[in-house]
């Protein structure tokens, strides 16, 4: 009797993992399309007769879209459920991602990615509630899994855009479209329904939800972390003068291996023996000071891949560390502060790329490096400010 509920438990188990696998597997897949237009963005800039801060609206529209969408993530899936809710994502991305290779002007392809948002936004945001919801108890492993997975995605991204790239820009467009397609029949099938939450959260319950301290104070440090991250993402590759697509798409892959591999292995080890609060600093200020070496590498150019490829380690760490606090709030619910937290932080991503466009053309493109380094001190500046709230449990072993 002992063994077959021993087996029957087991087997539970491993459903439950193999769901959040196929899930995680789906953001991955999602998060490609985050990074996959860095290789092509010059070649863009070139065919669409776009300037470099033209060109970063292709960000700061998805991500600005991505960010206000969110907040209401959690009132549309307490009504149709997770299963539906991603699955309406996939099919919007897979629509504008197909038609932004389509489209023949700079304007028309901002707009198209503004609508990418949207399905981006459904997904990515219900894709984390999802994976904690099924792995019930495990927080921290599902984060991981989650993080993992935007590490992998970013990493692959870049990489299949290089590749797609050297064709045409619109291939990259037309890849995640089909990629997505092929993510949406595999959640059709693969991924059981899971029941809809008891209470059903209403319309402005993301906006309420930064009424809690913690969560506003976590976000806006994230929002100021992320000018960083995407500025670096998004304006980047203009420094990298003479490298073909293929080139820079191996450049940002070793970023996003880096950034898959500290997510994933680094940050829980460095959390427990240093604690999280030492580790999140320590990782913000080598990030910052990778910043300003890419202000430098406008000189220097060698110095530019490096600190790229450098940057995604102690990107992961952050990512990592800074999801697990957001999503361990007493008094909130998963979905609510993951929808909440995430429009703080996308928000942050959204005004990078254009103000750091707007920077390089009316100064230098370094100045648009160190400004980001000094937005990104000015969060560790926080950190320090709130420091109660980087005391995990291994902190107070400690």
């Amino acid at each position: 009797m002992i063994n077959l509920e021993n087996k029957i438990e087991l087997e539970e188990q491993t459903s439950e993992k193999n769901s959040a696998l196929v899930v995680a597997a789906t953001c991955m897949i999602a998060f490609m399309g985050v990074g996959l237009v860095d290789p092509i963005l010059k070649t863009i800039a070139l065919q669409l007769n776009a300037t470099p801060a033209e060109t970063t609206l292709l960000f700061t529209s998805y991500m600005l879209v991505t960010g206000v969408v969110m907040l209401f993530t959690g009132f549309l899936s307490s009504r149709i459920g997770l299963k539906k809710t991603l699955m309406m994502g996939l099919l919007i991305i897979v629509l504008f991602a197909g038609l932004g290779g389509l489209s023949n002007n700079i304007g028309l392809l901002i707009g198209l990615r503004a609508g990418w948002g949207i399905g981006n936004a459904l997904f990515v945001s219900t894709a984390l509630a999802t994976i904690v919801s099924i792995l019930v108890g495990n927080t921290e492993k599902a984060i991981m899994m989650y993080e993992a997975a935007i590490g992998c995605g970013m990493a692959i991204g870049p990489l299949l855009g290089g590749v797609l790239g050297s064709g045409s820009w619109r291939y990259p467009f037309f890849g995640v479209a089909f990629l997505m397609l092929c993510a949406f029949v595999a959640l059709a099938i693969l991924l059981p329904e899971i029941e809809k939450p008891k209470r059903k959260v209403h319309f402005l319950e993301g906006v309420k939800a930064l009424a809690n301290h913690k969560l506003r104070s976590v976000g806006l440090i994230a929002l100021l972390y992320n000018f960083g991250f995407f500025t670096l993402l998004a304006y980047a590759p203009f420094l990298l003068t003479g490298y073909t697509e293929m080139q820079v798409g191996f450049v940002f892959f070793g970023w996003g291996v880096l950034l898959a591999i500290s997510s994933i292995f680094v940050a829980p080890f460095l959390e427990r023996k240093y604690t999280t609060y030492r580790t999140i600093m320590t990782a913000f200020v080598f990030f910052t000071f990778c910043l300003i070496l890419l202000g430098l590498g406008t000189s220097i150019p060698i110095l530019v891949p490096i600190s790229i490829v450098l940057a995604g380690f102690f990107q992961g760490i952050i990512n990592t560390l800074l999801t697990t606090i957001a999503m361990e709030i007493p008094g909130l619910e998963r979905n609510v502060a993951s929808s909440s937290y995430s429009f703080v932080r996308f928000f942050g991503g959204a005004l990078a790329p254009f103000i750091a466009g707007k920077i390089g053309e009316i100064f230098d493109e370094k100045y648009s490096f160190y400004f980001a380094a000094i937005i990104v001190l000015l969060s560790l500046g926080f950190i320090v400010y709130h420091r109660q709230y980087f005391v995990t449990k291994e902190g107070n072993q400690k």
